[in-house]
């Protein structure tokens, strides 16, 4: 199945009548509440991870058991919540999920998607009103104004749809500091300590000459031209591709990140050998016998990606304030439209993504920055209980919170998570010198048609 927006494929769906929708055509639930019918015997999960798995045997207490392979953990009822894992990469997920999310109104109940989880960048894509495969919270009798009042006002627009309809829900904020080697930062500034060191990042001129100070002791600032991109993508100001439009329109802000990572890379302040993230080469920048002094982090960053390539001792990095607010990833949380489970998945959306305890339980055993202001404020001012070891004993919480509470979030299309990867793909040859700057936009002009057929036109900015 080719990839493309997904509201397209399940418009037609419905349009056949083969889609059967909570609050839509064929519903079975009760509008405003969860169905009073009997629930069903099997929960299906869709996720490209065991993460949200992990928290919600952390602190849905209706877990009995999960299967030593991880596919099935079973309720204290009998119910089963089978775990249907595929790959993000490569879009191998999303194309699971649409098979499943288009055979929705004919499968077996125990077959029905009843959660299904999406990133950031493509969660636009599902929380669509036409394609109606995200039910809205208040049809599962969750109120967003009261029982999910604590969260932060950008992950409820990011859950909702174009009318202000609330579709998802998600236990994660995920800000992102600036995280740097303490060791390097004491080479170079003489000091370790995270507010002076914040005072040398705080803004991108600040930064630039910060760098050049790096440079002239043999260090690099940061990894890739990768690292930056993310700050200035979340400050966008309008969509890729607006609303029932099919020309994809490149911000001057995108194009801001490819002229000052090719300035920054030709003045020696990236390393030269790291093509992108997620790679080798960037996971080596990690280690101890690297030249990179800093990574652009949310939480989820620096406990699943930078400790894990640190082959150091604890306490060797620690975080600051970045040169702008950002915001990088999260996972919404959806009950599909036509679930036999609505109240078991109610129970859990609330158990995973609203209760206080539960969100201070997960921040504290899975170091997540989770989505409710009250308790993140509280865990910026405790250290006893939300010290890192990995961070020295610093408490990245204090950091964390005042970056989540200034984050605005950039406006979502349903193709950002193509835009976002062909952009820097294609400008990526550009700044390893295999292609020219004409030659980079016009790559990345065929690639997104590939990708999306739809678009008839792409606009640079003048």
């Amino acid at each position: 199945m080719k990839r493309r927006v997904v509201s397209i494929l399940l418009m037609a769906a419905m349009a056949a009548g083969t889609l059967a929708g909570c609050g839509g055509t064929g519903s079975d639930s009760q509008s405003g509440s969860a169905a009073s019918a009997e629930e069903g015997k099997v929960i299906n999960i869709y996720s490209w991870n065991n993460e949200f798995r992990e928290r919600v045997e952390l602190v849905y207490s209706e877990v009995e058991k999960t299967s030593e392979d991880g596919t099935v953990t079973t309720l204290k009822d009998g119910t089963e919540i089978h775990w249907i894992i595929n790959p993000n990469q490569d879009g191998v997920y999303q194309q699971k999920l649409d098979e499943a999310l288009l055979n929705q109104g004919s499968a077996a109940a125990d077959d029905k998607v009843d959660i299904f989880l999406t990133e950031t960048d493509y969660v636009n894509k599902y929380t669509d009103a036409a394609a109606d495969v995200a039910m809205p919270l208040t049809d599962l009798g969750i109120d967003p104004d009261t029982d999910l009042a604590d969260q932060y006002s950008f992950t409820k627009v990011t859950a909702s749809d174009m009318n202000g309809v609330q579709r998802g829900s998600t236990w994660q904020c995920c800000p992102g500091l600036l995280v740097y080697r303490r060791d390097i930062a004491k080479d170079v500034f003489g000091t370790d300590d995270p507010e002076a060191v914040g005072e040398k990042v705080k803004d991108w001129d600040t930064l630039k000459a910060t760098a050049a100070e790096l440079k002239a002791k043999g260090y690099y600032t940061f990894a890739s031209y990768a690292d930056t991109f993310r700050l200035y993508g979340n400050s966008i100001d309008a969509p890729w591709v607006s609303e029932g439009e099919t020309v994809l329109k490149v911000d001057p802000k995108i194009m801001n990140w490819v002229n000052d990572s090719k300035e920054w890379l030709d003045a020696g302040y990236f390393n030269p050998t790291v093509k992108g993230q997620w790679n080798s080469d960037w996971n080596q920048a990690m280690g101890s016998a690297s030249k990179v002094f800093a990574f652009l982090f949310p939480a989820w960053g620096i406990d699943f990606t930078l400790s894990p390539n640190w082959d150091g001792e604890s306490g060797a990095w620690a975080v600051t304030n970045p040169p702008q607010e950002y915001n990088w990833g999260g996972s919404y949380v959806h009950a599909c439209t036509g679930t036999d489970n609505p109240q078991h998945v109610k129970d859990i959306i609330l158990a995973v993504t609203a209760d206080k305890d539960n969100l201070l339980k997960i921040s504290k055993e899975k170091t997540d920055f989770t989505n409710a202001q009250t308790s993140m404020r509280e865990a910026a001012e405790d250290d006893a209980n939300f010290s890192s070891e990995f961070l020295g004993g610093q408490n990245p919480f204090k950091y964390f919170a005042p970056v989540a509470e200034n984050i605005k979030i950039a406006p979502l299309s349903a193709y950002d998570q193509g835009c976002v990867e062909l952009i820097q793909n294609s400008f990526s040859d550009y700044f390893q010198g295999q292609v020219d700057y004409d030659k980079a936009k016009a790559n990345f002009e065929t690639a997104i048609k590939e990708r999306y057929p739809e678009i008839t036109e792409v606009q640079w900015p003048e």
